[in-house]
This record gives C-alpha cells, structure tokens and sequence, in this order.
C-alpha cells in the first residue's frame, strides 16, 4: 500500500479502537501527540524502504534507514513481522520514558497505544497485497488475505485508489458518525477549556 493509505488506515484503525472505549480524560496535547504519533507508527514499518516517508523527511532518517536495512533484512522482512511491532513498541517505549520529563502533562500510554495501532494498521493493510506478510518471522511464509494471490490488491494501483481508500474513507465517517454526539460533547468540554 502507499504511504496515503497507510496514513488513513491508521487513523480508521485508531478511531475504531477509540469508539470502542468509553472516552477517557485527556489532554489536548496527548490527543494531539497520540495522532502524530498514529501517523508515525502507520508509515513506521517501511523504514526499511529507501523512498520510505520518514527516511526522506528525517534528519537523520537516511542514516537511520541504512542501518536499519543492515539490521532488518530487507523490505517486507523484520519490519513487518510480529518480532518487529514488538521492536518497535520497545524502542517507542523507550523513546516516550526518556521524552515523558519534557511532556509532564501528555499521557504517554496513550501515545503508545496509538502508535502501535498504526504499526499493526501497517501491517495489516500489506497482507491485503500481492506480496503479502512474514507476520511469524523467523519462519519465512508470507502471509496474505484472501489467500489466492491474484485477487489481492497490488500496492499504487487502481484497486488500491478505486477500492481501498474509498472503503477505509466510509469507515471513518462511519466511525465518526456512530460517535458524534459524544465526540462533540468531547471536544466542548474536555479539549475547550
């Protein structure tokens, strides 16, 4: 999938878990950080990609790409497997903890939660694709939905734009829609202060 679709299945795959809660108490600026970091953790896993986002848009993002192609193992390896969500949950947990003194009144379990939806949105979104998933590394099977290549979506695409993006985009207003009243109540009393 291309960046714009994991970017909007992240953001889909963070409301579904968000109106699937009773909706917490949070700081504007948790909420603000937990959907950057939700779009960070949607592109996160093709760091392993030379035309990746974050390699291109980083500082230090090409240098920090090329040692992660050293450690990974390739494009669709490391990174896109359940050993890497939990890699990248601990370097985000580690990251968080040395940055939560700077941050006193962002709720970094939040921050993380939406991050690690966006990771696991990723991965999810590539095992609808032709080249499909190694979710269970070490063991090197890609996995794929549905199971016959041909009928799964080929990333760029007209499947992709025609298909995935409009479903995901109705989903969202859905989403929102199925929330409003409370999200709006939400907003008024708890973010507008």
């Amino acid at each position: 999938m291309t960046a714009r679709t994991h970017d909007l299945a992240a953001i889909t795959a963070l409301a579904l878990v968000a109106v699937m809660q009773p909706i917490p108490v949070l700081t504007l600026s948790t909420v603000l950080l937990a959907l950057l970091a939700n779009q960070i953790g949607g592109i996160a896993p093709d760091i392993d990609q030379p035309t990746a986002p974050l390699r291109r848009n980083l500082p230090i993002g090409h240098i920090f790409g090329k040692l992660f192609d050293l450690l990974s193992g390739g494009h669709r390896f490391l990174s896109h497997s359940l050993i890497g969500v939990v890699l990248f949950g601990l370097l985000a947990h580690l990251l968080l903890g040395a940055l939560q003194p700077l941050m006193p009144h962002v709720d970094t379990q939040i921050v993380l939660l939406a991050f690690m939806i966006g990771v696991l949105s990723h991965l999810v979104m590539d095992t609808f694709t032709k080249e499909g998933v190694p979710w269970l590394l070490p063991i090197p099977v890609k996995f794929g939905i549905p199971p016959i290549k041909k009928f799964r979506v080929t990333t760029g695409h007209w499947a992709e734009h025609l298909l995935v993006i409009p479903l995901l985009l109705l989903c969202d207003v859905a989403l929102i829609a199925s929330r409003y009243d409370q999200l709006l109540a939400y907003i008024h009393h708890q973010l507008i202060r």
